[in-house]
């Protein structure tokens, strides 16, 4: 491997002293942040993630609010729930984990959080300060990639990133957090509908995937020296753990690269935990 292995756990780890000192500091106002998970349902894997989420608050010193609904709860009573939890001072954020039931509907659920503990960054508040390039609260994931790139080094003013994927989660809100003017990035976002997805990828500085589907990038799609952040989340045909990009492959070609696990992941509720002490901060000096 040549390229230069950019270390998401070291980097979130250096985050979370920092957010854990700046907790502390909070504390001595008797200000405690807390973070309000809602879980609806019993899948497995929603449970895992809310888990770790709860267990990162209380090592950063924050408290956990875990929530607990039924699979078949209704639209109201999840409002209601979500009501309780706004009118909650000891609650800073809230997220609702996804995916929900078929009968929920989950935009709905997300415009229901006040705006003020929308921590996930997924209300029309928050995405629309984010347009309008006056960003609160931006989604993990995204934040995650510019941290990523800013500890390792990488200077996006006047560069090409491409960013394989448009979902509200990563993609979208990513293009627009590199495109305003403190990174200052030239941004491509490439889909399902891009006719030639490699003639993109191989003209740019950086390229993140984000498409969900093994293999999305190889070494012949990627510029010699390039910066790849990995934002996929597969398993491959032995179920071990792996990412979109060819990382074996595309590492002898880039400059730089996340490798799965370990590289954007433990930056996602690292950078939960940033948007929980915001919120946090905003709502005592708002009294």
């Amino acid at each position: 491997m040549t390229a230069r292995l950019i270390d998401g756990k070291a980097i979130a780890a250096r985050e979370r002293e920092r957010i854990t000192a700046e907790v502390a500091v909070l504390a001595e106002r008797d200000v405690v942040p807390g973070l309000a998970a809602v879980l609806v349902g019993d899948d497995p894997a929603s449970h895992t993630y809310v888990g770790s989420k709860e267990r990162a608050c209380e090592a950063a010193g924050m408290r956990s609010h875990g929530v607990r609904l039924p699979a078949d709860v209704t639209q109201d009573d999840l409002h209601a729930e979500i009501d309780r939890l706004n009118a909650d001072p000891a609650v800073s954020g809230i997220i609702v984990q996804m995916p929900l039931p078929d009968q929920l509907d989950a935009i709905a659920a997300q415009e229901r959080v006040d705006w003020r503990k929308d921590v996930d960054g997924l209300g029309l508040v928050s995405a629309g300060r984010l347009l309008r390039g006056d960003p609160l609260f931006v989604p993990a994931t995204p934040l995650g990639c510019k941290v990523l790139l800013e500890a390792a080094g990488v200077d996006t003013r006047g560069a090409d990133v491409v960013i394989v994927g448009r979902s509200q989660l990563v993609g979208r809100p990513l293009a627009m957090l590199l495109g305003l003017r403190d990174a200052n990035a030239t941004v491509t976002v490439c889909h399902t509908g891009t006719r030639d997805l490699a003639a993109h990828t191989r003209r740019a500085d950086v390229v993140v995937v984000a498409a969900g589907v093994r293999h999305t990038l190889t070494a012949q799609m990627t510029r010699p020296g390039a910066t790849v952040l990995d934002v996929g989340m597969n398993r491959d045909e032995d179920g071990k753990l792996c990412g979109d990009v060819d990382f074996a492959d595309v590492a002898e070609v880039a400059g730089a690269i996340t490798p799965v696990p370990g590289g954007v992941g433990p930056m996602t509720v690292t950078m939960l935990l940033h948007n929980t002490l915001l919120a946090a901060r905003l709502q005592a000096e708002a009294g």
